[in-house]
């Protein structure tokens, strides 16, 4: 049984930096890919970066990219979201998600994940 934990939200200033973790316990699949999306009470869930584990393969939603680095430790089963350059537009619930054998064309649709964290909170105050 895969389970998420997110962790790291919090408040911060328009500019700083913040760091969001998920941590897996269960088996992690060769194959498998882990998400972050993120939704906000005036938008639908998006997508913002996923990771393939075998190969480190990353993407990025055109609105982070060149902000937010995704990464893993393998060794801790968990995948990070470093956040630079934070905006007012960034504040959400950021879940992480996990799905096997996600294919490219797929790899940001919320329904290519099975297994969902609860999310963590993150406010950017301006």
């Amino acid at each position: 049984q895969v389970q998420l934990a997110e962790s790291g939200g919090g408040l911060v200033q328009a500019g700083d930096s913040l760091s969001v973790s998920c941590i897996a316990s269960g088996p992690t699949a060769a194959n498998s890919a882990t998400a972050w999306f993120r939704q906000s009470p005036r938008n639908e869930r998006e997508f913002v970066a996923a990771i393939r584990w075998s190969g480190g393969s990353t993407y990025y939603a055109d609105s982070v990219k060149g902000r937010f680095i995704i990464s893993t430790d393998a060794a801790k089963k968990t995948v990070l979201l470093q956040m630079n350059g934070l905006k007012s537009e960034d504040s959400a619930v950021y879940y992480c998600a996990r799905g096997d054998g996600v294919v490219l064309s797929s790899i940001s649709t919320a329904s290519s994940y099975y297994y969902w964290g609860q999310g963590t909170q993150v406010t950017v105050s301006t």
